[in-house]
């Protein structure tokens, strides 16, 4: 199909089934702002060089009693070293998180590109820094894993001299020839942009470059943009809607969105996206209350893209890497209630949350599995069968609670369960 240069037109393509099925994706923030990797609690520390020109007090001070006054942000792209960086191994600590793809930032707002680029001479990481191409590393390492490779790149830069002088001429001579770039050298499956908050997407040209994208580019079969276009677009033009740390507001925002297509929801495991040292183990989600969002973005018909903040030697701090570790145990032995699953029920019940695939109902439970557990959002009727996917060999009882299904469960040693921390059920027949 040729899609035509409309929002009308580019909004009919449909999202790629495979991002449907994926469900759960990795980003990674990592760049100069991980030399210093801090800012207040609570902010996002890949904004350090706009905090520090707008003199926040604790960013400001942290950095003159460190660096110095005549530090400039611009002096850590040659601190920044990924001395320990090791492709192969954060592909496998990917793919043994399950995720199914991953965003790597190929450029944040601070405009240093983590590719060689012909756009950002001597502010990218081939030419400065770490002398490495992260985005033809990382994809040569994901090939084969099973994890298809991904990129965010931020559509404005905050001190380009071009935007700052014309946005739309910016546009037009810089954003597009260096996407087009990026796109035609590494054939990402996803394009994740950013930072269009600003103008209208008649400034940015956006659908200019979606009918390239969609109509000429290597990966207009398969790749899946979203919907960061313009100040006007989110939710209502371009591919999947995206929220950042808004899981409990996105389940207001989803009712409201236009868009008929799968959402993602996207946040850090602590409470920023780069690296920031101030966080300790008290603002890091444990791995259960990731798993709880995980299902309960699924349930709803979403994904979950969950961030990494590397340190700027290339090392994954041992917490991240705990947290993927043992969300990929969970999902090794309950994936088939996640992976390709769609909406079964919009009706939510307190702690427990369904799926649906093929002829089977997934119903997944934060508790363990003790006594009873009634669902009440599946009709009993007889011949109804039930397995949990971590001990697929217990007698689990259907019985009839008024008129709805009611597991009765016998006793289990948690010992001898697959994997804890939720409990998924498949219900067949």
């Amino acid at each position: 199909m040729i899609y035509q240069n409309t929002w009308e037109s580019l909004n009919s393509r449909p999202v790629p089934q495979w991002f449907s099925d994926a469900k759960f994706g990795i980003f990674i923030h990592w760049g100069p702002y991980s030399v210093p990797a801090y800012t207040k609690k609570g902010d996002l520390a890949e904004w350090y060089a706009k905090q520090l020109e707008e003199n926040k007090p604790e960013v400001r001070a942290f950095h003159d009693r460190v660096y110095g006054p005549g530090k400039k942000y611009e002096d850590f792209a040659a601190d920044f070293k990924a001395e320990l960086f090791d492709a192969d191994r954060w592909a496998d600590i990917i793919k043994r998180s399950g995720a199914k793809y991953m965003n790597l930032v190929s450029k944040h707002h601070d405009g240093f590109c983590m590719y060689k680029s012909d756009y950002a001479w001597n502010w990218n990481s081939v030419d400065i820094g770490p002398h490495r191409d992260f985005c033809a590393e990382l994809k040569q390492a994901l090939e084969g894993t099973g994890v298809r490779f991904g990129v965010y790149h931020s559509i404005y830069e905050w001190y380009n001299p071009l935007f700052q002088k014309d946005p739309e001429e910016y546009a037009l001579k810089h954003l597009h020839p260096m996407l087009k770039e990026l796109i035609t050298k590494y054939e990402p499956a996803t394009l994740f942009t950013d930072g269009e908050w600003d103008y209208p997407s008649s400034v940015w040209h956006a659908t200019d470059f979606l009918t390239w994208l969609y109509n000429e580019s290597p990966v207009k079969d398969y790749i899946v943009p979203n919907d960061r276009w313009g100040k006007e677009t989110r939710g209502r033009f371009g591919g999947n809607f995206t929220s950042e740390y808004g899981w409990i507001e996105a389940n207001r925002k989803i009712e409201d969105i236009s868009l008929d297509r799968p959402f993602e929801e996207c946040r850090g495991i602590g409470t920023s996206f780069g690296l920031n040292r101030l966080e300790g183990t008290e603002d890091y989600l444990s791995a259960k209350a990731l798993l709880v969002m995980l299902c309960d973005l699924v349930s709803k018909g979403g994904n979950f893209l969950l961030n990494l903040g590397p340190a700027a030697d290339g090392t994954i701090p041992v917490i991240m890497e705990e947290r993927l570790l043992q969300m990929g145990q969970w999902l090794e032995v309950n994936g088939d209630a996640i992976y390709g699953t769609q909406v079964y029920t919009k009706k939510p019940q307190q702690g427990v949350y369904y799926t649906k695939k093929n002829d089977a109902v997934y119903a997944i439970s934060e508790r363990f599995p003790f006594g009873a557990l009634s669902l009440e959002e599946i009709d009993y009727k007889d011949g109804l069968r039930a397995v949990c996917l971590a001990a697929p060999d217990a007698p689990i009882r259907v019985e009839n609670e008024n008129g709805k299904a009611k597991l009765i469960f016998p006793p289990l040693n948690p010992d001898d369960m697959q994997a804890d921390l939720l409990y998924a059920f498949r219900i067949t027949g």
